[in-house]
């Protein structure tokens, strides 16, 4: 009977084993094919949603400006089309200035050949021997053409062939093309420009004037089980890309107009062709400011004789995109667009693979339109996950992998970013505890053995060694950190938690019997972990002129017990992370009281609100704190109570 009860549960854990991918793998091929299909619409249905894509980003970008009309109480018909018209207006009269540009250039070209040839035959002889490999490629050119001619046989001719007998060769030429004709060809390579921008214009137009209407169509897609946090977010959202766009076009127009002005100052020709180029080249991400200088730069040596225009313009480039990117941008935008780099590039190689070389320009805005609705809508987080610069894990996720991994120099420079803006202290009690605390719950749960605990605790000590330069208090210097992941960390960072407030001892200030290397004492309670957060309290106490000692979980036991009391400590420090023991607490608590009677004992006790101590174990305990800052202060208050 037992033997059929086993075969039975074994069936039925195979059963349940066997289920599990049957009831998962329809639902991530579903998202497959989902996806799938999606990409297959936007690069077959690419006519349309190309414009669309142009429409959506033109009413981010005038959608302000409608606003700023309709203020004025201008009818919001009339402020749309008002706005849309000397949008597209200008548009109209950048592309036939290009147009025109570009058609002077065309015909100029022929006069720049001598100049070209001369710098190239200066560069060919400028180097030793080129006068041999010159000779030696001409020969082997002369050989191509040999090679390269029609074989032709001996015809044979009768004696008595004449000249008029010969072949009379034909030309036929077709008839002049009509007026018909004519309009024909010049209006069909502007068929499809004019139709893309007819429905780009029309696209405006509709989603300016039913911005609201779409906007609520949306929430009732994406879900309305929480009204007024969906609509406050894209509210929120729809003015961020605003923003931004606007900013983006205002800062690439300003940057084309500098181009165009530095190049007529030069005197290269078409200096308003290549400022409007350079404009529109810059939305492309990295290469767009590279690719905007190579035509300039080629016309500059086709026109001067010599090397100064070329020079000129080169430096011109130089100069203004670096300040433009690492100057006028992070003023602007703050710490960040909101991409990753590696989005930006993976954005940027999609888009063109799908829509072409307009698609390489859009790319960064439609990327930065995916992140916003990964941050707003629930459904597509994961958009924000791939593609945004915010980190997926939190700052104490991030500290607890790096020192879970032994990695302390990585975990060293996050630290060093979040303190340009946040003290020692608050970084500690804020983000180093409560990575240990992930650590103290995968303890609890049985999935951290003691090795890996050891191995935190090594580095841990590594990571206190490195910041040990630093002083505990608020940075005054103004350097704002540029790193993503450090960025995250000060975001949820408060400098109230920490201690950098709190009063710098020196020795005239403590009690007598504080005075000493060991009249404080630290005890880890009971794990590495313990022992890796009194490492921490003790680095901040010896900021504030408080020096410590830090003792291993050991130092309750008989023998390290009795050394310790023969030293007669002041003041006793037992912390504790994560959850704690009633029973140990009480059982450290009795033996640390029977031996220093006198000795005055803080609990620290890291933990949790789930998991603070209760007041019963404590009860022998002269003060229990939680926090960083609380111990610290406990602790400073005690060294300083008999200073008149």
């Amino acid at each position: 009977m037992a033997d059929d009860t086993r075969s039975v549960g074994s069936k039925m854990a195979l059963a349940s084993l066997n289920k599990r991918p049957v009831t998962e793998a329809p639902g991530s091929l579903g998202n497959i094919a989902t996806g799938a299909l999606i990409i297959a619409a936007l690069y077959l249905g690419r006519e349309v949603f190309v414009p669309v894509a142009l429409a959506i980003l033109f009413s981010f970008v005038l959608a302000p400006l409608v606003k700023l009309l309709q203020k004025i109480r201008l009818p919001r018909s009339i402020a749309v089309i008002s706005v849309v018209a000397c949008a597209f207006a200008i548009i109209a009269g950048l592309a036939m200035a290009m147009v025109g540009q570009a058609t002077q250039l065309a015909g100029d070209l022929p006069t720049y050949q001598s100049t070209m040839r001369e710098k190239i035959a200066s560069l060919k002889g400028a180097g030793p021997g080129s006068g041999v490999l010159s000779r030696a490629a001409d020969v082997l050119q002369e050989l191509g053409k040999e090679l390269d001619k029609p074989e032709t046989r001996p015809s044979a001719q009768l004696p008595s062939a004449t000249a008029e007998s010969r072949p009379i060769p034909v030309e036929v030429h077709p008839p002049r093309p009509g007026a018909l004709e004519t309009l024909r060809a010049f209006l069909t390579p502007l068929i499809q420009p004019l139709t893309t921008t007819g429905i780009v214009l029309i696209f405006v137009v509709f989603i300016l004037l039913k911005r609201e209407d779409l906007r609520n169509r949306f929430i009732r897609l994406t879900g309305t089980y929480d009204l007024q946090k969906t609509t406050a977010a894209f509210d929120d959202a729809a003015k961020r890309l605003s923003r931004l766009f606007l900013t983006q076009l205002l800062l690439n127009s300003g940057f084309g107009l500098l181009i165009g002005i530095g190049l007529w100052v030069i005197g290269v020709p078409s200096a308003l062709l290549w400022g409007i180029l350079s404009a529109i080249l810059r939305f492309v991400p990295y290469v767009g400011a590279l690719l905007s200088a190579i035509f300039p730069m080629v016309i500059a040596a086709a026109v001067d004789p010599g090397w100064t225009m070329l020079a000129w313009t080169a430096a011109l480039f130089l100069v203004a995109e670096p300040l433009a990117g690492h100057v006028v941008e992070p003023l602007v935008y703050g710490r960040t667009t909101g991409l990753s780099p590696v989005a930006i590039v993976v954005a940027a190689t999609f888009w063109t693979w799908l829509w072409g070389p307009i698609g390489l320009v859009l790319a960064t805005p439609l990327t930065v339109c995916l992140v916003v609705l990964g941050r707003h809508v629930d459904r597509l987080e994961f958009l924000d996950v791939l593609l945004g610069d915010r980190p997926p894990l939190s700052a104490p996720q991030i500290f607890y992998q790096r020192v879970l991994a032994g990695d302390p120099a990585e975990a060293t420079d996050t630290a060093e970013e979040v303190l340009k803006e946040r003290s020692l202290s608050a970084y500690y009690d804020e983000v180093a505890l409560e990575g240990l605390r992930l650590a103290a719950a995968d303890v609890a749960r049985g999935v951290l053995d003691v090795e890996r605990q050891t191995q935190i605790l090594e580095t841990v000590r590594e990571v206190l060694d490195e910041l040990s330069d630093y002083e505990d208090r608020k940075p005054n210097s103004g350097e704002v950190t540029r790193d993503a992941e450090a960025g995250a960390a000060v975001d949820q960072t408060e400098e109230a938690e920490g201690a950098a407030d709190l009063p710098i001892l020196s020795a005239e200030q403590m009690k007598e019997v504080f005075r000493g290397e060991d009249r404080v004492v630290l005890i880890a309670a009971q794990s590495s972990l313990d022992e890796a957060a009194a490492l921490m309290l003790s680095q901040i106490l010896g900021k504030h002129g408080l020096p410590t000692r830090v003792l291993a979980p050991e130092a309750i036991s008989s023998a390290p017990l009795a050394a310790l009391a023969q030293s007669e400590p002041a003041l006793i420090c037992l912390c504790y992370l994560g959850k704690q023991s009633g029973a140990h607490m009480r059982y450290a608590l009795k033996r640390l009281r029977r031996r220093l009677p006198s000795t005055a004992i803080i609990v620290a006790s890291f933990s949790t609100e789930q998991s603070v101590a209760n007041p019963a174990d404590t009860a022998l305990a002269d003060q229990t704190e939680t926090t960083l800052r609380g111990v610290s202060q406990a602790c400073i208050e005690l060294a300083t109570l008999a200073v008149d």
